[in-house]
């Protein structure tokens, strides 16, 4: 980052920071439900902590508290962000702040993409209508256009990122709203619905799934990718694991949960991958993180006072510190994942093929 983009930085997190001190005026304890004394995927009362662990991404202030099922194993944010606390924790995460960095991160992932589009592609039967739910900014839509040029690609979001993906001719139209709310005005209207990421971010998992349902043509694809809690690196790396990502993600299901739940509400899997979906950055992100958690806190309008010359430059220390660490990471990430990720369980995700019965 430049000069010129530090100070404009600094103005806006500057200017952020008295709407921040408002909203923290009251603690957090106002961005939570009521704690739920039920597992909310099979609604059984045998349910135990499972890990404590605060904002470690954005430093936003409060703990959270992730509470596993001791009958099926669904792993739940208890208590859960309400809707002002699912707005203030988003807020300047994919937006605003955050908006630059984490745009380009999804920018470069054409590769995924593709991948992801290329898994899908044998079970397509030629011209398709492909609804992709929780779309961001549309660059799977983008770059799965090249795999599947007999596609045509519309995107869904709650945030204006989807009408801004049709301006930007990445979807050929941009949906912007809630995927339940919307259902009943899309039936029938698509091949494939996919959902990458999204259904851990939601807080009524069994609504999206009768949503697809509903937009789905029968015998037409819902297309699910999500973190897998059974992964032993979620074991290995405790709270330093990517995929449990407080507070945003809400649910965390077993893949033998989320079959049954596919099964029950009209839905046939026909294929289930864990290699293909892995995503090798386990033990990287986890050494950032560290790092992140250690150094100093760059200036951020939720936190103050806003960090001196001497704060700045032990942050910068810490992290050049972590370089090698870093690449030593990156590497053994890449070596797991060649090797021996299936075969161990270290996948960090799963992804299920389901198809719309009839």
């Amino acid at each position: 980052m430049n000069a010129v983009s530090r100070e404009a930085r600094r103005l806006r997190v500057a200017a952020l920071r008295e709407a921040y001190a408002k909203e923290l005026a009251d603690g957090t304890a106002v961005f939570f439900a009521e704690r739920a004394t039920t597992c909310p995927w099979c609604a059984s009362p045998r349910i135990r902590g499972h890990l404590r662990t605060t904002d470690l991404f954005q430093h936003k202030p409060g703990h959270f508290t992730l509470d596993r099922c001791e009958d099926c194993g669904h792993l739940f944010q208890n208590p859960r962000l309400n809707d002002r606390g699912l707005a203030f924790y988003y807020r300047d995460f994919y937006d605003g702040l955050g908006e630059e960095q984490l745009g380009s991160l999804f920018a470069g992932r054409t590769a995924s993409y593709r991948a992801r589009a290329a898994s899908v592609e044998p079970h397509l039967t030629g011209r398709a209508e492909w609804l992709d739910v929780g779309t961001g900014h549309g660059h799977f839509c983008h770059s799965a256009a090249a795999v599947l040029p007999e596609v045509a690609f519309d995107g869904l979001d709650r945030s204006d990122g989807a009408e801004l993906a049709e301006g930007a001719g990445r979807v050929r139209r941009g949906h912007r709203g809630s995927f339940p709310e919307l259902a009943g005005s899309l039936a029938g209207s698509y091949d494939v619905v996919s959902m990458f990421h999204y259904l851990e971010h939601s807080t009524a998992p069994q609504r999206e799934l009768e949503a697809a349902h509903t937009v789905l043509r029968p015998g037409g694809l819902l297309v699910i990718d999500v973190p897998d809690p059974e992964s032993r690196f979620a074991r290995l790396l405790g709270r330093w694991w990517l995929p449990w990502l407080q507070p945003q993600h809400l649910h965390l299901a077993p893949v033998a949960n989320m079959r049954r739940r596919l099964a029950e509400t009209g839905f046939t899997v026909v294929a289930e991958e864990h290699g293909q979906a892995h995503d090798a950055v386990d033990l990287l992100a986890a050494v950032w993180i560290a790092l992140n958690a250690v150094a100093p806190r760059e200036d951020l309008p939720w936190l103050s006072p806003p960090p001196g010359l001497l704060r700045r430059a032990l942050r910068t220390a810490v992290l050049l510190t972590g370089v090698p660490l870093l690449l030593a990471a990156t590497l053994a990430d890449r070596l797991t994942a060649r090797l021996c990720a299936g075969r161990l369980r270290l996948t960090n995700a799963y992804r299920l093929i389901a198809r719309r019965e009839a």
